[in-house]
């Protein structure tokens, strides 16, 4: 079983998101300490976009950009957290943390603070600044990380946290740890989902995180099939049902959300014809196909093929 098409950033993307002050208490604590978190916070993401295509650098991962405001502050005076989620080693990766952060400075005249989660699997990859000197001239950023791979020695804490991102990051761990490995994997994909519901979540974050862990932990579909049934078993032995028919569509709705959003970022207005056949597509499998290939794909030409095929099948 290969993981080469494993689609890591929209997941995090949508967990973040749902959950950001837990993922600041979680990853960033004296950030999240210095928040108010009373007055509110607001993503932009639209805003960020711009930016990033005045200042591309390369490849980028999962990039956030989120208004706050810091307590003993007025709500008028608000600062801004820029946020990368990277899952590959990358040279360039300091110097675009550093034209993003003065890019950001100058269009809004605020204060950033930027932070990176390395989700990558290289140990020793830990950039956390960027400097040069010129002149007697001296320019820095210092950021601060946090690299996943350290959780694994402490999984013990993990399974003991009921903040949503210690199962997010037991899900992205296990994704690493299982590559080539679908029975392990499957054994690993069953275990999270039971921990949801013994953990007493609401229904509602139990139904998001699932929807992390099963995007992730892809399994071959003989072995999905079977995990389906064990779930099912479980949930009886719980009492609780887990996944309707209304909640299925609501997930296919979400991941089809993410496929439009890429390919408007990507490629501008999209054609009405294309908008109805993604539309009529029921197969979640399908949908995930085409989110993938709209990351990578070089212009709505190839993703009218692959709808183009799935008519036709």
């Amino acid at each position: 079983m290969a993981d080469t098409t494993t689609d890591y950033d929209s997941p995090w993307k949508g967990i973040i998101e749902r959950y950001f002050p837990d993922f600041m208490a979680f990853f960033f604590t004296r950030a999240h300490e210095a928040i108010d978190w009373g007055k509110g916070y607001n993503f932009l993401d639209k805003e960020l976009q711009q930016v990033v295509r005045e200042a591309e650098t390369g490849a980028r991962r999962v990039d956030k950009l989120v208004q706050v405001t810091l307590k003993g502050h007025e709500e008028t005076s608000w600062i801004l957290i820029h946020l990368e989620v990277q899952g590959q080693t990358d040279s360039e990766f300091p110097v675009r943390m550093y034209i993003y952060n003065y890019r950001i400075f100058d269009r809004y005249q605020r204060q950033v603070a930027s932070m990176a989660l390395l989700s990558d699997t290289s140990p020793n990859w830990r950039p956390h600044s960027f400097s040069y000197e010129l002149l007697d001239c001296k320019v820095s950023l210092d950021f601060p990380i946090v690299k996943l791979l350290d959780y694994e020695e402490r999984w013990d804490e993990l399974e003991a946290d009921d903040n949503p991102f210690s199962v997010v990051v037991m899900a992205h761990l296990q994704t690493q740890r299982t590559q080539q490995q679908p029975v392990e994997r499957y054994v690993a994909k069953l275990k999270l989902a039971q921990m949801l519901y013994r953990r007493g979540y609401s229904r509602r974050d139990v139904l998001e995180l699932f929807r992390f862990i099963d995007w992730i932990l892809t399994l071959p579909s003989e072995l999905e099939q079977q995990f389906r049934v064990e779930l099912a078993q479980f949930e009886a032995e719980v009492k609780m049902e887990y996944v309707t028919s209304v909640e299925r569509l609501a997930r296919q709705e979400g991941i089809r959300e993410m496929l439009l959003d890429v390919l408007e970022t990507r490629f501008g207005i999209i054609p009405e014809g294309i908008l109805t056949q993604i539309e009529k597509i029921e197969d979640t499998d399908m949908l995930k196909t085409l989110h993938r290939q709209a990351v990578t794909a070089e212009s709505l030409t190839e993703i009218e093929y692959l709808l183009d095929g799935d008519e036709a099948s």
